[in-house]
């Protein structure tokens, strides 16, 4: 796994009690959400590759 680094941040006050609230939704601790939201947010930009070991369907079919 890779290394974490911790930092500070600052957010908007229902931004975060909405994230909080999803984040109960979906049994995550409200760090867990954040981090599950910027990775999604990075791959589906293609800023962050995916795991090697993700098979399309298409491949996974052949």
């Amino acid at each position: 796994m890779a290394q974490k680094k911790s930092f500070a941040l600052r957010v908007d006050a229902e931004l975060l009690e909405a994230v909080e609230k999803w984040a109960a939704d979906e049994f995550r601790s409200t760090n867990g959400q954040l981090e599950w939201i910027i990775s999604k947010a990075l791959k589906d930009a293609r800023r962050m590759k995916l795991p090697k070991n993700t098979e399309t369907s298409s491949e996974a079919e052949q």
